[in-house]
């Protein structure tokens, strides 16, 4: 009886080691079978810092008539600033560029002026409507001769999005959503559940302009992937 006993128990226990071997087995195969998705969330915010640089450019050949003509602008241009709402907080006012045409080596053409003279007042505000509105207003310097240059691509407005760490948790979970949504959706395509994630990465969020035209518009942007594993 023992015999049978003992016979029993070996057998028992070679099963429940071929079991344990078979799913070693079925696990170290499963480990090849994963999926690899993207999860991604854009979503659009207001700029919420606005730079806007004021250039005027004066020529001549005389500094001092040009220094007394400077001031004078600055004068206007930040009367117009404070009458419509912008601090002293909020600009500041740049050191002349003096550009001497008779100190350019390279220069053999003839000059009709010696000088000319690039001004810069810098308007840095979170009053992003607000100075957008003033940039359609400026023409209204020119009632008091001054000419604001437009177009100089050394000086571009520019509007920034500074509040990524608030929008981050929500834009990190839609993404993660999504990944696991296209993971979900792949599984089931192929017959196969969908295990425990194997690797995970976040990718840099970027902040880009709409386009070209609302730049203080912004698109933010994340990316990420997750690996799962994939199992009957």
């Amino acid at each position: 009886m023992k015999n049978y006993i003992s016979a029993a128990l070996v057998a028992l226990g070679l099963l429940a080691l071929g079991l344990c071997i078979k799913a070693g087995i079925d696990n170290y195969g499963n480990r090849d079978r994963v999926v690899t998705v993207r999860g991604l969330c854009e979503k659009e915010v207001n700029a919420n810092v606005v730079t806007w640089p004021i250039v005027t450019k004066e020529m001549g050949n005389d500094l001092t008539t040009i220094y007394n003509k400077i001031q004078s602008n600055n004068t206007a241009i930040l009367n117009f600033l404070h009458s419509n709402g912008i601090t002293d907080a909020e600009i500041s006012v740049n050191a002349p560029n003096v550009n001497d045409t008779q100190a350019n080596a390279y220069n053999q053409r003839e000059q009709l002026y010696r000088y000319v003279v690039t001004n810069v007042i810098v308007v840095k505000s979170e009053k992003v409507d607000q100075v957008n509105a003033l940039i359609k207003k400026q023409t209204e310097l020119l009632k008091d001769g001054i000419a604001i240059v437009a177009g100089d691509y050394s000086y571009p407005i520019t509007y920034d999005y500074t509040e990524l760490n608030s929008v981050k948790p929500e834009m990190i979970a839609e993404a993660t959503r999504n990944a696991r949504a296209a993971a979900d959706k792949f599984a089931a395509d192929s017959d196969s559940d969908l295990g425990k994630i194997k690797t995970a990465s976040q990718g840099q969020f970027s902040i880009e302009d709409r386009d070209q035209y609302t730049p203080y518009i912004k698109t933010v942007r994340i990316v990420t992937y997750i690996t799962y594993y994939l199992e009957d």
